[in-house]
């Protein structure tokens, strides 16, 4: 029987297919390991079924013993790994895609609409009960009849666009490639992230990362943005520099800012907690019991699949 080091703990049903499969090394404590500590509890492991929380690169992977085969991610990410890496060492790198898709969706639609209608102040008017209705109280911005850019058109994009076609929302994008028109739908596609931005109403990241990707909302982009502009993130922190963000929310170049993931997690910049204009979420994007609960039997399937057939439909390398 092969054995596998589970990093974090995982849904208890889905931990018990595992040790039905395999002889598991778990993380009963749910503590998140350091470097060495995930080398050494996997000496004797043929894979790896790690979370994003680790952050297994170059150096990492080269202290693996020779018995890890496969490392299966329990996310739809893999940004946490070293891809090359890995393949150096013949080491497949597997993640789980489709099963997060629509509750990712359900939260780029919440976090987009928490920022444009101002639901930090909103909340904290209530907290401290210093509020009273008048016409113009905490006015936000109207998703209706606004034009939605999406930066990547995948699986979790495509379910970003077809909420906010509830919302009477015109759907642009830029993508790799364009889509096939039974994709696409009515969006419209742009061959550049600047001309993308430039009809940006609403914003929403979406695209995986990766190198190309790191800051790709920056000082010289978001110069792109209209005036105003609502901008959330559900993809992963790095996209985002920071620093300048918080110029733009400063300035009003950026009207709000909706954020479920960000740099450093669970670190935060520290003005992201104080300006009123940024509503934010503690990584929840795939926290559905539904949604980890299949992204977890997904990741078991994996290494299952691996070590039965020596290949992986979901591998990522």
């Amino acid at each position: 029987m092969k054995k596998i080091l589970i990093t974090r703990k995982l849904i208890k049903s889905s931990e018990e297919i595992a040790e039905k499969i395999f002889t598991v090394n778990l993380n009963k404590e749910d503590k998140l390991l350091t470097k060495d500590e995930l080398i050494k509890k996997s000496e004797n492991c043929d894979g790896i079924l790690s979370s994003l929380t680790e952050k297994i690169d170059s150096d990492v992977i080269s202290k693996l013993s020779d018995k890890i085969k496969i490392i299966s991610n329990f996310a739809v990410g893999f940004g946490n790994i070293d891809i090359d890496a890995a393949r150096k060492r013949n080491i497949i790198v597997t993640n789980t895609p489709d099963v997060l898709t629509d509750a990712t969706a359900e939260i780029a639609i919440l976090i987009l609409l928490g920022a444009t209608r101002r639901a930090k102040e909103g909340i904290e008017a209530v907290k401290t009960k210093n509020w009273k209705w008048t016409a113009d109280f905490l006015m936000g911005t109207q998703l209706t009849g606004s034009r939605l850019g999406i930066l990547g058109m995948g699986r979790i994009g495509r379910a970003v666009a077809d909420r906010a076609r509830s919302f009477g929302m015109k759907i642009h994008y830029f993508n790799r490639s364009r889509l096939k028109k039974d994709l696409e739908k009515d969006a419209i596609y742009h061959d550049s992230l600047k001309s993308l931005l430039s009809v940006s109403d609403f914003f929403s990241i979406n695209c995986p990362a990766t190198n190309e990707t790191k800051h790709i909302i920056n000082k010289e982009s978001i110069k792109s943005f209209p005036d105003g502009a609502v901008v959330s993130n559900s993809a992963r922190g790095d996209m985002i520099d920071d620093e300048a963000m918080v110029e733009a929310l400063k300035s009003g170049k950026i009207y709000s800012l909706g954020i479920d993931v960000y740099n450093g997690e669970p670190n935060i910049h520290p003005d992201y907690l104080t300006l009123p204009n940024v509503f934010v979420l503690p990584h929840l994007g795939s926290a559905t019991k539904k949604t980890r609960t299949a992204m977890a039997d997904l990741a078991v399937n994996n290494l299952k699949d691996f070590f039965q057939t020596g290949k992986c439909k979901n591998k990522v390398n």
